[in-house]
């Protein structure tokens, strides 16, 4: 039955995504994260649903009569740097082979991240990019949540099978970058029951993300709840309400969730950090030995017989995505890295300056502020991860970008006459509407806030 189900929904996106590139992003970016066909059991689960959508959409950017362009702002430069960078530095790798097999998949990935920053281009694609991402890992959050509650903490919430969000601490972080965006919908939400459904699913997705037993999700949520309570005007009521949910949620763990967290500062004596602080130290060994570093397949015993540390016993990967750049594409990739994020960053902050005060952009005032949010909780929480290629940050990333192009390109004008347009094509029911049809474009409402 649900072989069926994800048939049934796939094909009937597909001829629209064939049509309009923006569609098909959609459906790529729902197989990507969320991976729904890995929840079948018969001939869906191994189908190659991603590469179809890929292709589709790659035809549909020769054949659609959308407006396409591609916004070279200094993130997305930046970003085709790293992506150029990381195929030499694979031409050049320890070990070629295997890491040209996990290029293969990086660069799908990024030429996906491109295409979308070609084909979203109004409010509804960003609007729509948003929920698909936030309810891709809401689906896992939210079941998560339950779980742990069902089990009082005991349990471990773990992600799809054969995604990047397999493992559940990669899984504890996917959730909280995908918490501000819930946020996000729930303010532009107009109807109280999505705006109730959502600050459900928040709650349930920070009791999953704890759930997970992740230390790296603790120290992310913490630093993403304390950017909230910065940022808020009413940070007396947010700092008590943030304070009495996170006693709550503690205070719900069991006793071995406790013993775990408490570990975070007494690493030397835990063997799994203790584990990946030598995968750090023999990924600096290599960027200092090897300028290019060792390329995507170093996490192997012959490599840490060279350049890992003495007492290394095992060959762990990195945990890290600051130390796994640095070891595969040496110190230029992980500038370009870190580059790419700062870059981001400020893109949102040069959103929110533009906006700020002004009433029909408030909507993107808002999301430029939480996405903010989800990237902190992105470069916290991946200091201690392997999610150096997730796709959900770069999700990010075109959200940012688009939306900057949207606003400074005047888009609220397009979707004000569009509406506009629209009301005066429907005949109005009595004189009132009428009267309201008849109206100028300015004179319609903004968007909620």
């Amino acid at each position: 039955m649900r072989d069926l189900l994800i048939l049934g929904i796939f094909s009937a996106v597909l001829p629209f995504a064939f049509l309009h590139p923006w569609i098909g992003v959609l459906l790529w970016t729902w197989l990507s994260i969320m991976n729904p066909h890995r929840l079948t059991f018969g001939f869906a689960h191994d189908a190659q649903f991603a590469a179809i959508a890929a292709g589709v959409v790659l035809i549909s950017l020769v054949v659609t009569r959308d407006r396409l362009r591609m916004p070279w702002t200094p993130p997305v430069v930046v970003l085709l740097l790293f992506v150029l960078w990381m195929c030499l530095t694979t031409a050049f790798a320890i070990n070629p082979g295997e890491s040209w097999g996990q290029l293969n998949k990086v660069l799908k990935i990024q030429v996906m991240t491109f295409v979308a920053l070609f084909a979203l281009q109004e409010r509804k694609h960003i609007e729509l990019f948003v929920w698909i991402n936030a309810l891709s890992i809401g689906f896992f959050s939210v079941k998560g949540g339950i779980f742990t509650l069902a089990t009082g903490g005991g349990g471990t919430v773990w992600g799809p099978a054969g995604s990047f969000i397999e493992d559940n601490n990669a899984l504890a972080v996917a959730v909280v970058i995908a918490i501000p965006l819930m946020n996000h919908l729930r303010i532009v939400a107009t109807r109280a029951w999505v705006r109730f459904g959502l600050v459900a699913a928040m709650l349930l997705s920070t009791v999953s993300a704890l759930g997970s037993q992740s230390r790296g999700a603790l120290l992310a949520l913490s630093a993403m709840g304390l950017v909230l309570w910065y940022r808020s005007t009413r940070k007396a009521v947010l700092g008590v309400v943030i304070a009495v949910v996170a006693t709550l949620l503690v205070a719900f763990m069991p006793t071995s969730w406790e013993e775990r967290m408490s570990t975070i500062g007494t690493y030397e004596q835990d063997g799994s950090a203790m584990g990946r602080i030598r995968a750090w130290q023999m990924c600096f060994n290599i960027a200092n030995h090897r300028p290019l570093g060792g390329g995507f397949d170093i996490y192997n015993r012959s490599t840490y017989a060279i350049y890992g540390p003495p007492e290394a016993t095992s060959a762990l990967v990195a945990h890290s995505i600051y130390f796994s750049i640095l070891g595969e594409h040496g110190y230029v990739g992980l500038a370009l890295f870190l580059m790419v994020w700062w870059l981001t960053f400020r893109t949102a902050g040069a959103i929110r300056k533009e906006s700020r005060g002004r009433p029909e952009v408030a909507w993107v005032y808002d999301l430029a502020g939480m996405c903010q949010v989800s990237l902190i909780g992105y470069l916290v929480g991946g200091a201690f991860l392997q999610l150096a290629y997730f796709d959900l940050p770069y999700n990010i990333l075109v959200i940012l970008v688009v939306s900057h192009r949207w606003l400074r390109e005047g888009g609220w004008k397009r979707d004000t006459v569009g509406a506009f347009e629209s009301r005066r094509a429907t005949p109005p029911a009595d004189a009132s509407e009428s009267a309201t049809a008849s109206g100028s474009p300015d004179s319609l409402p903004g968007p909620r806030t």
